[in-house]
């Protein structure tokens, strides 16, 4: 018998409470929040409990979201495998943005160490208890990162482009652009 979401959802409820909130079926994936303090132990349990079995960590990426109110600003997305039911989940983790940190997922996975290093590399999120958390793909020297969305995205005083050119105008007289 397959592993139904339900029953992932009534399992993770029962054992933690609302440290696990927000559950949504996306695109045949069970997606939900984890309070970022809790993340370990859900993880290990995802993995450990008999019947759930997410022996798999896929992917681990980080999400940076300026607008959000300073508690929730930056996101850790996990990404699970259950290879018996082959049943994925999804849960993400939301960050304080003047701090951003959460507990290392390389005592349950080691794959999560290299997943984490680029994650650390390109948004500054910490992972707490990391064998050897340091850049990976950027200059050491670096001390922005790159994926954050601190900068703005076009250079406002460049004079060497055509707004034309790039699908924008800059008026109403210009929008019969074929």
């Amino acid at each position: 018998m397959a592993l139904e979401t339900t029953v992932i959802q009534d399992k993770l409820t029962n054992k933690f409470g609302d440290k696990v909130t927000e559950f949504v079926q996306q695109h045949d994936i069970l997606s939900f929040e984890v309070e970022s303090n809790s993340m370990n132990d859900v993880m290990r349990f995802l993995k450990e409990d008999d019947t759930l079995r997410f022996n798999f960590l896929t992917d681990i990426c980080g999400v940076h979201y300026p607008d959000f109110e300073k508690d929730r600003q930056f996101a850790v997305v996990y990404h699970m495998h259950n290879w018996m039911d082959n049943v994925r989940i999804r849960f993400k983790c939301f960050l304080n943005g003047d701090k951003p940190e959460v507990d290392t997922a390389t005592n349950l996975f080691l794959g999560a160490n290299w997943q984490e290093r680029e994650t650390y590399d390109f948004y500054g999120i910490i992972f707490k208890g990391h064998p050897q958390l340091k850049r990976i793909l950027n200059m050491d020297e670096m001390e922005s990162f790159p994926m954050r969305k601190e900068f703005p995205m076009e250079d406002g005083g460049r004079t060497d482009k055509d707004d034309r050119f790039f699908g924008r105008t800059t008026d109403n007289a210009n929008n019969n652009l074929k």
